[in-house]
Protein backbone atom coordinates (compact mmCIF):
# COMPACT_ATOMS: atom_id res chain seq x y z
CA UNK A 1 0.00 0.00 0.00
CA UNK A 2 1.76 3.78 -0.89
CA UNK A 3 1.99 6.54 1.67
CA UNK A 4 -0.70 8.11 -0.49
CA UNK A 5 -3.42 5.34 -0.72
CA UNK A 6 -7.04 7.45 0.64
CA UNK A 7 -5.04 10.75 1.29
CA UNK A 8 -7.36 13.41 -0.32
CA UNK A 9 -4.71 16.08 -2.39
CA UNK A 10 -6.35 19.54 -3.84
CA UNK A 11 -4.04 20.99 -6.75
CA UNK A 12 -4.77 24.66 -8.16
CA UNK A 13 -4.45 24.84 -11.78
CA UNK A 14 -4.99 21.35 -12.35
CA UNK A 15 -6.55 21.34 -15.97
CA UNK A 16 -3.46 21.27 -18.12
CA UNK A 17 0.56 21.37 -17.97
CA UNK A 18 2.27 20.57 -14.75
CA UNK A 19 -1.40 20.77 -11.76
CA UNK A 20 -2.27 18.15 -14.75
CA UNK A 21 0.69 15.71 -14.05
CA UNK A 22 0.98 16.25 -10.91
CA UNK A 23 -2.89 14.73 -10.65
CA UNK A 24 -1.83 11.79 -12.70
CA UNK A 25 1.32 11.17 -10.41
CA UNK A 26 -1.03 11.44 -7.33
CA UNK A 27 -3.84 9.53 -8.43
CA UNK A 28 -1.49 6.48 -9.75
CA UNK A 29 -0.27 6.48 -6.13
CA UNK A 30 -3.97 5.65 -4.63
CA UNK A 31 -4.89 9.52 -3.45
CA UNK A 32 -8.14 10.77 -3.52
CA UNK A 33 -8.31 14.31 -5.66
CA UNK A 34 -9.36 17.90 -5.67
CA UNK A 35 -9.13 19.51 -8.68
CA UNK A 36 -9.37 23.24 -9.34
CA UNK A 37 -9.25 25.10 -12.25
CA UNK A 38 -11.30 28.31 -13.88
CA UNK A 39 -12.61 26.29 -16.77
CA UNK A 40 -15.17 23.93 -16.05
CA UNK A 41 -14.92 21.96 -19.45
CA UNK A 42 -10.64 22.02 -19.41
CA UNK A 43 -11.36 20.42 -16.00
CA UNK A 44 -13.40 17.67 -16.83
CA UNK A 45 -12.13 17.27 -19.98
CA UNK A 46 -8.39 16.57 -17.59
CA UNK A 47 -10.32 13.96 -15.22
CA UNK A 48 -11.65 12.00 -17.87
CA UNK A 49 -7.62 11.83 -19.27
CA UNK A 50 -6.58 10.61 -16.20
CA UNK A 51 -6.48 6.57 -16.45
CA UNK A 52 -6.30 5.27 -13.44
CA UNK A 53 -9.24 2.69 -12.08
CA UNK A 54 -11.48 3.49 -9.09
CA UNK A 55 -9.97 7.07 -9.12
CA UNK A 56 -12.17 9.35 -6.64
CA UNK A 57 -12.03 12.93 -7.79
CA UNK A 58 -14.08 15.80 -6.68
CA UNK A 59 -13.90 18.92 -9.76
CA UNK A 60 -14.50 22.72 -8.66
CA UNK A 61 -14.61 25.11 -11.24
CA UNK A 62 -13.11 28.42 -9.38
CA UNK A 63 -11.45 31.59 -9.46
CA UNK A 64 -9.17 31.24 -7.17
CA UNK A 65 -8.23 35.05 -7.14
CA UNK A 66 -11.79 35.82 -5.71
CA UNK A 67 -12.50 35.39 -2.00
CA UNK A 68 -15.94 34.21 -2.89
CA UNK A 69 -15.61 31.85 -4.85
CA UNK A 70 -12.46 30.30 -2.64
CA UNK A 71 -15.12 30.51 0.33
CA UNK A 72 -17.46 28.51 -2.17
CA UNK A 73 -14.30 25.88 -3.10
CA UNK A 74 -14.01 24.80 0.86
CA UNK A 75 -17.63 24.56 1.07
CA UNK A 76 -18.17 21.83 -2.09
CA UNK A 77 -15.62 19.74 -0.81
CA UNK A 78 -16.60 16.00 -1.40
CA UNK A 79 -14.05 14.60 1.35
CA UNK A 80 -14.26 15.25 5.15
CA UNK A 81 -10.12 16.23 5.18
CA UNK A 82 -7.27 17.55 3.76
CA UNK A 83 -4.05 16.29 3.20
CA UNK A 84 -2.08 18.05 0.94
CA UNK A 85 -3.01 21.26 -1.29
CA UNK A 86 -0.74 22.04 -3.97
CA UNK A 87 -0.62 25.77 -5.02
CA UNK A 88 0.16 25.29 -8.67
CA UNK A 89 -1.85 27.64 -11.02
CA UNK A 90 0.35 30.83 -12.25
CA UNK A 91 1.07 33.06 -14.91
CA UNK A 92 4.17 33.56 -15.92
CA UNK A 93 5.26 36.78 -19.09
CA UNK A 94 7.69 38.44 -20.73
CA UNK A 95 8.91 42.32 -21.25
CA UNK A 96 10.80 44.32 -19.77
CA UNK A 97 10.20 46.20 -15.72
CA UNK A 98 10.29 49.35 -17.54
CA UNK A 99 8.16 48.87 -19.77
CA UNK A 100 5.73 46.13 -18.14
CA UNK A 101 2.40 48.07 -17.53
CA UNK A 102 1.35 47.84 -14.10
CA UNK A 103 -1.87 46.16 -14.72
CA UNK A 104 0.13 43.18 -16.01
CA UNK A 105 2.01 43.52 -12.72
CA UNK A 106 -1.28 43.37 -10.88
CA UNK A 107 -2.67 40.32 -12.76
CA UNK A 108 0.44 38.15 -12.16
CA UNK A 109 0.42 39.29 -8.48
CA UNK A 110 -3.08 38.43 -7.61
CA UNK A 111 -2.70 34.88 -9.41
CA UNK A 112 0.91 34.04 -8.38
CA UNK A 113 0.75 35.47 -4.90
CA UNK A 114 -2.43 36.23 -3.15
CA UNK A 115 -3.92 33.41 -5.02
CA UNK A 116 -1.50 31.43 -3.26
CA UNK A 117 -2.06 32.95 0.34
CA UNK A 118 -6.01 33.21 -0.49
CA UNK A 119 -6.18 29.06 -1.01
CA UNK A 120 -3.53 28.03 1.65
CA UNK A 121 -5.50 30.33 4.07
CA UNK A 122 -9.08 28.36 3.70
CA UNK A 123 -7.08 25.45 3.45
CA UNK A 124 -4.72 25.39 6.81
CA UNK A 125 -7.87 24.88 9.35
CA UNK A 126 -8.18 21.07 7.42
CA UNK A 127 -4.66 20.56 6.60
CA UNK A 128 -3.32 21.67 10.31
CA UNK A 129 -5.83 18.64 11.58
CA UNK A 130 -4.28 16.20 9.20
CA UNK A 131 -0.86 17.15 9.88
CA UNK A 132 -0.89 17.58 5.98
CA UNK A 133 1.54 19.07 3.20
CA UNK A 134 1.87 22.39 1.58
CA UNK A 135 3.42 22.39 -1.89
CA UNK A 136 3.96 25.73 -3.73
CA UNK A 137 5.34 25.48 -6.96
CA UNK A 138 7.63 28.16 -7.22
CA UNK A 139 10.54 29.02 -10.27
CA UNK A 140 14.18 29.16 -10.79
CA UNK A 141 13.01 33.19 -11.37
CA UNK A 142 12.50 32.52 -7.75
CA UNK A 143 15.96 32.06 -7.05
CA UNK A 144 17.91 34.55 -9.51
CA UNK A 145 16.00 36.81 -11.84
CA UNK A 146 16.39 36.23 -15.67
CA UNK A 147 15.93 38.92 -18.05
CA UNK A 148 12.97 39.43 -19.90
CA UNK A 149 9.87 37.72 -17.80
CA UNK A 150 8.46 40.69 -16.95
CA UNK A 151 7.18 40.87 -13.50
CA UNK A 152 7.24 36.76 -13.16
CA UNK A 153 10.55 36.87 -11.49
CA UNK A 154 9.03 39.19 -8.86
CA UNK A 155 6.25 36.73 -7.93
CA UNK A 156 8.42 33.96 -7.82
CA UNK A 157 10.66 35.61 -5.49
CA UNK A 158 7.66 36.79 -3.21
CA UNK A 159 6.08 33.02 -2.97
CA UNK A 160 9.95 32.41 -2.22
CA UNK A 161 9.49 33.92 0.93
CA UNK A 162 6.10 33.16 1.74
CA UNK A 163 6.94 29.47 1.71
CA UNK A 164 10.13 30.21 3.83
CA UNK A 165 7.62 31.97 6.70
CA UNK A 166 4.83 29.26 6.42
CA UNK A 167 8.05 26.69 6.90
CA UNK A 168 8.35 28.55 10.16
CA UNK A 169 5.37 29.29 11.58
CA UNK A 170 3.61 25.70 10.62
CA UNK A 171 6.65 23.40 12.05
CA UNK A 172 5.44 23.42 15.16
CA UNK A 173 1.74 22.14 14.13
CA UNK A 174 3.14 19.46 12.12
CA UNK A 175 2.52 20.81 9.02
CA UNK A 176 4.95 20.30 6.11
CA UNK A 177 5.89 23.25 3.33
CA UNK A 178 7.75 21.80 -0.13
CA UNK A 179 9.25 25.07 -1.75
CA UNK A 180 9.74 23.83 -5.80
CA UNK A 181 11.96 25.86 -8.14
CA UNK A 182 12.03 23.96 -11.38
CA UNK A 183 13.64 25.12 -14.55
CA UNK A 184 11.85 25.16 -18.20
CA UNK A 185 9.08 22.61 -18.33
CA UNK A 186 8.57 21.01 -21.53
CA UNK A 187 5.50 22.15 -22.76
CA UNK A 188 2.90 20.20 -25.04
CA UNK A 189 1.18 23.01 -25.68
CA UNK A 190 1.41 24.89 -29.17
CA UNK A 191 -0.92 28.44 -29.15
CA UNK A 192 1.39 30.88 -28.19
CA UNK A 193 1.69 31.96 -24.87
CA UNK A 194 3.17 35.22 -24.84
CA UNK A 195 1.62 38.86 -26.38
CA UNK A 196 3.25 39.14 -29.57
CA UNK A 197 3.76 42.88 -30.21
CA UNK A 198 5.51 42.50 -26.87
CA UNK A 199 7.55 39.66 -27.93
CA UNK A 200 8.51 41.70 -30.96
CA UNK A 201 10.60 44.40 -29.17
CA UNK A 202 12.77 41.00 -27.09
CA UNK A 203 15.70 39.57 -28.35
CA UNK A 204 15.46 36.12 -29.82
CA UNK A 205 16.58 34.08 -27.14
CA UNK A 206 13.78 35.77 -25.05
CA UNK A 207 11.15 33.98 -27.42
CA UNK A 208 12.77 30.38 -25.65
CA UNK A 209 11.98 28.45 -22.71
CA UNK A 210 13.00 29.82 -19.64
CA UNK A 211 13.54 33.57 -21.85
CA UNK A 212 16.65 31.41 -23.26
CA UNK A 213 18.34 29.43 -20.33
CA UNK A 214 20.72 26.98 -21.54
CA UNK A 215 18.96 24.31 -19.43
CA UNK A 216 17.47 21.30 -20.84
CA UNK A 217 13.48 21.41 -20.65
CA UNK A 218 12.33 19.39 -18.16
CA UNK A 219 10.12 16.39 -18.69
CA UNK A 220 6.64 17.40 -16.34
CA UNK A 221 6.16 13.07 -16.23
CA UNK A 222 9.17 12.99 -14.21
CA UNK A 223 8.60 16.46 -12.52
CA UNK A 224 5.42 15.46 -11.08
CA UNK A 225 6.98 12.14 -9.57
CA UNK A 226 9.88 13.60 -8.10
CA UNK A 227 7.58 16.20 -6.39
CA UNK A 228 4.98 12.77 -4.98
CA UNK A 229 8.27 11.90 -3.48
CA UNK A 230 9.91 15.08 -2.25
CA UNK A 231 6.35 15.45 -0.27
CA UNK A 232 6.37 12.11 1.12
CA UNK A 233 9.87 12.52 2.20
CA UNK A 234 9.35 16.10 3.57
CA UNK A 235 11.54 17.82 2.04
CA UNK A 236 11.52 21.70 2.72
CA UNK A 237 12.63 22.28 -1.08
CA UNK A 238 13.19 20.80 -4.75
CA UNK A 239 15.39 22.80 -6.95
CA UNK A 240 15.65 20.70 -10.31
CA UNK A 241 17.89 20.91 -11.97
CA UNK A 242 20.44 20.24 -9.35
CA UNK A 243 23.29 22.09 -10.83
CA UNK A 244 20.92 25.17 -10.41
CA UNK A 245 22.06 25.47 -6.75
CA UNK A 246 25.27 26.19 -7.40
CA UNK A 247 24.22 29.40 -9.55
CA UNK A 248 22.51 29.99 -6.23
CA UNK A 249 25.15 29.64 -4.42
CA UNK A 250 27.68 31.82 -6.06
CA UNK A 251 24.81 35.01 -6.47
CA UNK A 252 24.93 34.13 -2.34
CA UNK A 253 28.57 34.83 -2.41
CA UNK A 254 28.94 37.61 -5.05
CA UNK A 255 25.49 39.17 -6.90
CA UNK A 256 28.22 39.90 -9.50
CA UNK A 257 29.35 37.09 -10.05
CA UNK A 258 26.10 35.15 -9.83
CA UNK A 259 24.74 38.22 -12.40
CA UNK A 260 27.98 37.24 -14.88
CA UNK A 261 26.83 33.53 -14.57
CA UNK A 262 23.25 34.18 -15.49
CA UNK A 263 24.00 36.14 -17.99
CA UNK A 264 26.41 33.36 -19.60
CA UNK A 265 23.11 30.72 -18.89
CA UNK A 266 20.84 32.51 -20.56
CA UNK A 267 22.82 33.97 -23.71
CA UNK A 268 23.76 37.35 -22.20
Amino acid sequence: MSYWTDKVVMITGASSGLGLHLARAWAEQGAKLILVARDAVRLEEAAQSIKVEGLQVNLISCDITKDVDVEKMMQDLFFPRLDVLVNCAGASGRGTIAETKLADFQRNWDLNVLALVRCTQAALPLLTAARGHIVNIGSLAGKFGARFVGPYAATKHAVAGISQQLRLELEPAGVHVLHVCPGPIRDERTAPRYDAETMEKLPAGAHQPGAGAKIRGIDPVWLAQKIVSATEKRQRELIVPWKANLLVLAGAISTRLGDWLLKKMTGG
